[in-house]
């Protein structure tokens, strides 16, 4: 059986937005909000625990990068979600590490409620 070619390791097909030496940026194709970026490895691997941590800090130096430009691009976005799913379980639907870096607005929805342990 052939092995299934990851859709995250064909970046020509993608649209390319920004990239650096080890990560690149994407439009998210199903996005929650406008602008809703992924920021990804160029190399293969499953999930986050298993990045190098070089590759891990080229990721969020290009999420700044991206965040800036959302910034400059749309003066309605006053903050961010940025996060990653890790296991099918978590939310993840493509096993490539990749993080969602979404704009928020006032009033699109509610933060998910802060908690503590006390």
């Amino acid at each position: 059986m052939m092995k299934q070619q990851c859709l995250f390791c064909e970046r020509s097909k993608l649209g390319l937005i920004e990239e650096n030496s080890l990560s690149y940026a994407i439009r998210d194709k199903y996005p929650v909000m406008k602008l809703h970026t992924l920021i990804l490895s160029k190399k293969h691997y499953e999930n986050i625990f298993v990045l190098p941590a070089e590759e891990l800090v080229s990721i969020f130096e290009l999420a700044m990068i991206c965040q800036e430009k959302i910034l400059k691009e749309d003066d309605s976005v006053k903050g961010f979600n940025f996060g990653s799913n890790s296991g099918e379980v978590a939310g993840q639907k493509i096993d490539h590490v990749h993080f969602h870096l979404i704009p928020r607005r006032i009033g699109d929805t509610d933060p998910p409620p802060a908690q503590c342990n006390r």
